[in-house]
């Protein structure tokens, strides 16, 4: 069983089986802050937070799977996700903010989908 932590409303739709999801309605920095979070208690990343080739600022969508079961902290994931958070806002930092449409919010919705489930 995996956790699938995302605020992609096509995961939180098509989601269904063995794996946990947890929906944040919030934006591509707040899902990796979660995924930070649960770092913390001891889950380990097991898909990389800044998977495929849109750069955060791009899209606004992220997905990150990482393990249910807890043990102690994995310093690897940690590093990991904080590297990963640095990016997100030095490139939030750099891009003004974009006004999407519903068509390119659900390109970006499919994208992030694919990267998780193919």
């Amino acid at each position: 069983m995996r956790i699938i932590v995302t605020n992609n409303p096509m995961v939180r739709e098509k989601c269904t089986g063995r794996d946990v999801l947890e929906f944040h309605d919030t934006d591509y920095l707040g899902v990796l802050t979660a995924v930070r979070d649960r770092i913390h208690l001891g889950h380990v990343l097991l898909t990389h937070p800044l998977s495929g080739s849109v750069k955060p600022g791009e899209t606004f969508y992220k997905t990150v799977v990482i393990s249910a079961e807890k043990g102690v902290l994995d310093e690897n994931s940690l590093s990991l996700i904080e590297q990963s958070i640095q990016t997100c806002v030095k490139f939030k930092a750099s891009v003004m903010k974009k006004e999407w449409n519903g068509k390119i919010l659900a390109d970006f919705q499919l994208i992030d989908y694919s990267l998780i489930f193919g």
